[in-house]
């Protein structure tokens, strides 16, 4: 994958993650902190694991080496209380995610990237990781929505997504 070929799949990202803060929105305010599904994470849990490891893989690939940490991950949501803090968290995590993807080049997509899961991967295979991760954990958001009684976002409806998620032209999706 070169940068061209990153940012037609980025910008597809972009789309998919507007629909993931939809699904955030959603949970109700006062079951964050509930466990919908026997033996998995909370809702707060999950979507800070989500956009941790987003941040996390990005900002590694970035530098060359993604530094990972059980303690950390479950430690980064912390300081959320409110849905509206979990939704900021979501929100500020995905800025940093996107700036850095948008720095990488190249050489850094092509390069391996050390990792704390015993290989190394090229760049581009750590952006994939972030893609599937981020799919993988937002099935588990809607099943915890569904639990919930709350009907999740139909995963094509980019169009009702904020603007700074919604569908660009081509000319608008240079990375």
């Amino acid at each position: 994958m070169n940068k061209a070929q990153l940012g037609k799949l980025w910008e597809h990202f972009r789309t998919v993650n507007g629909i993931t803060l939809r699904a955030i929105e959603e949970v109700p305010a006062d079951k964050i902190d509930t466990r919908p599904c026997k033996d998995m994470r909370t809702p707060k849990e999950l979507v800070v694991h989500m956009y941790n490891a987003m941040r996390t893989v990005a900002d590694g690939t970035a530098r060359g080496e993604i530094k990972w940490s059980d303690e950390e991950d479950k430690n980064a949501g912390q300081g959320i209380r409110s849905h509206a803090e979990l939704l900021r968290f979501a929100q500020d995590s995905w800025k940093a995610t996107d700036g850095s993807i948008r720095s990488l080049t190249d050489e850094k997509l092509a390069g391996l990237v050390k990792t704390p899961w015993g290989e190394s991967f090229p760049g581009s295979g750590c952006v994939q990781i972030i893609y599937d991760e981020h799919l993988h954990h937002r099935g588990q958001l809607y099943a915890f929505l569904r639990q919930l009684g709350v009907e999740p976002p139909l995963m094509w409806d980019f169009e009702h997504n904020a603007p700074e998620f919604q569908p660009r032209t081509a000319a608008a999706q240079q990375i």
